[in-house]
């Protein structure tokens, strides 16, 4: 893992990007083979489409990670089990 050294990242912020980068090829492939990028109105009465949903998730999960790590006294990993629980309900409601 030399070739991250120049920017002081370990691989945890590696995994972390390459997620990020992973959920927008996913998205981006769900959108050739399934176009569908018709508002939806969820929950919070928000016209949103898979993109706006796939941002609110990862906005969120950034928040909760976060708090996690300044209000819960357990391992990060259960904030990111959380975390997908809110994205799969985000996709799921909003």
């Amino acid at each position: 893992m030399s070739s991250l050294s120049w920017m002081a990242w370990t691989w945890h912020t590696a995994v972390f990007f390459g997620f990020i980068a992973l959920c927008l090829i996913t998205m981006f492939v769900w959108e050739l083979v399934k176009p569908g990028g018709n508002p939806r109105t969820g929950l919070l009465g928000l016209d949103t489409t898979r993109g706006d949903r796939l941002f609110i998730s990862l906005l969120g999960s950034a928040y909760i990670h976060v708090a996690w790590l300044g209000l819960i006294d357990l391992p990060l990993w259960w904030g990111s089990v959380v975390s997908v629980f809110f994205a799969l309900a985000v996709f799921r409601w909003v």
